[in-house]
């Protein structure tokens, strides 16, 4: 029998991924920059079973059904395509972070069930040829398996979008979690929604290119204040053409909105805060090491607060494999 075990964390992007160029390859818009998390992981086993007749899957200890099932059968559809495989797995994994909430719980899950998965099933990918994969399941995934920071490149097919590590300076997350519950409205519907109705959403798309490359720029001057800028910006804008999609969709709440406010009167005292949000209520505060306990001092009181740092991209945790068999090779 073959199993595996994949540890990988959410990452947070400080440019934002928004909108997809191909639905069935999960190729965005625009390229994105992340931070990987060194909290809120996600542990995933995939185990082979040549007796069973269809895949399961167990989330935080409750047999999932539906769309979350369905999801990871199509995406194990794709692993056994690429392996050359017909077997059937049982997926069980334990999410750390609230599901569906905004903290980028299928970044880190299908970033795990991508490495898994494929060393359950004989393959041994390059980060590249993983971080592609993971995309497949989640687009924010493919930064998933990226150490620290990561640049997700665009692309135009399924060889050229993928996510690779750069460098940029020591920062930390102060996430402020202002509501754990799922979500009305899932990213893939809001991004449907704001690609079908927004008037302003090709002008989204030009100046997140535009952005990004600023960012790349910062990261490499080791800039932190530009860094921290950028982040706030592109996270407003965000959420400004999600709410001018029809009907509007609006992530953020009133207290997340307070976190922005405070962000602000902690600058104006010459503290470093600067506040970012993906599709969910949460909100994270981008600071130093030095302001970081701060910062989260001051946004307790919209939340539970956590901080932070870059943490490592997805990992093996352990392997078996029947004797005789093979590890696989690098495709």
């Amino acid at each position: 029998m073959r199993t595996a075990t994949a540890r990988a964390h959410p990452n947070i992007a400080l440019v934002k991924y928004w909108g997809k160029a191909d639905e069935e390859l999960i190729l965005p818009v625009a390229g994105s920059m992340s931070m990987t998390l060194d909290a809120f992981a996600t542990t995933t086993t995939v185990t082979l079973d040549p007796e069973a007749d269809e895949d399961s899957f167990v989330l935080n200890g409750s047999p999932a059904t539906g769309t979350a099932l369905a999801r990871t059968t199509r995406f194990l559809d794709h692993v056994r395509e690429l392996a050359g495989s017909r077997e059937r797995a049982h997926v069980d994994s334990m999410n750390e972070a609230p599901t569906a909430a905004g903290l980028a719980s299928s970044a880190s899950g299908f970033a795990a069930l991508a490495l898994a998965a494929s060393r359950a099933f004989g393959l041994a990918l390059d980060e590249r040829a993983l971080s592609r994969l993971a995309r497949r399941g989640s687009g924010s995934a493919c930064r998933s398996v990226v150490d620290r920071y990561a640049v997700w490149h665009a692309g135009t097919d399924d060889e050229t979008s993928y996510a690779e590590q750069i460098d940029a300076p020591d920062l930390r997350l102060v996430i402020v979690t202002v509501d754990g519950a799922q979500k009305a409205v899932s990213s893939r519907e809001g991004m449907r929604r704001t690609a079908a109705t927004s008037p302003f959403y090709d002008a989204w798309i030009t100046s997140t290119a535009r952005t990004l490359e600023e960012m790349v720029r910062a990261c490499a001057a080791g800039d932190p204040t530009r860094i921290g800028e950028i982040t706030e910006s592109h996270a407003l804008r965000m959420h400004a053409v999600i709410a001018s999609s029809e009907p509007p969709v609006r992530y953020l709440a009133p207290a997340s909105v307070a976190v922005f406010d405070t962000a602000a009167a902690l600058r104006a005292q010459g503290v470093f805060a600067h506040t970012t949000a993906d599709a969910g209520p949460n909100v994270c505060v981008l600071t130093t090491p030095a302001d970081a306990e701060r910062v989260a001092e001051a946004v307790s009181a919209h939340g539970s607060v956590r901080i932070v740092g870059p943490g490592p991209g997805a990992h093996l945790v352990d392997e078996t494999v029947d004797a005789g068999e093979t590890d696989g090779v690098a495709r």
